[in-house]
Parts: structure tokens; C-alpha cells; sequence
């Protein structure tokens, strides 16, 4: 018997409030966060699913979810992110 995909068939978006987002940089570039691992307190939101960091209407990190797990999610955004990146 097969096994569950994390993975769903439509994907959502997950918005943050940039002031409230608290996150770990997994890898940086230039300074600035590219992947990220962040809590998960969303049940509903799975791998394959979109996050959105933004502070008003500026977007600071959008990129897909890429694997969940033990309620951390990390997240990859290796074009345009504006997260200050520290690892």
C-alpha cells in the first residue's frame, strides 16, 4: 500500500507579518536568508504549499514549502528574498 504524500494537490498560501515571523537562516546568500526553517503552528498548510513574509504591502520572502517536520517547515526563496540572513 502506497504511503501518504506530505504534498497536496492544491496548493495555499501561508502570509506573515514580517514584524512577527521568527525564523532561522538555513542558507544565506549576500547576506540575505535564501532558505529558511520556521515553527509550524498551521496544520493545514503542507509541503508544496507557498509562504509570503511581508511588512505592509513590501514582499520580504516568498517561496515554497519544501519539507515539514516535528512542527518546523523550511522554506526556500533564492531569487528575491529581503530576509536578513544569519546563520
Amino acid at each position: 500500500m502506497p504511503e501518504p504524500s506530505n504534498y497536496s494537490n492544491n496548493s495555499q498560501t501561508l502570509a506573515m507579518n514580517v514584524d512577527e515571523f521568527s525564523f532561522e537562516t538555513v542558507e544565506q546568500v549576500n547576506g540575505l536568508a535564501t532558505v529558511i526553517r520556521f515553527r509550524l503552528q498551521q496544520p493545514m498548510i503542507k509541503a508544496g504549499d507557498v509562504l509570503v513574509v511581508l511588512s505592509g504591502t513590501d514582499i520580504h520572502f516568498h517561496g515554497m514549502i519544501l519539507n515539514l517536520e516535528d512542527g518546523w517547515a523550511t522554506a526556500s526563496d533564492r531569487r528575491d528574498s529581503l530576509l536578513p540572513g544569519t546563520i
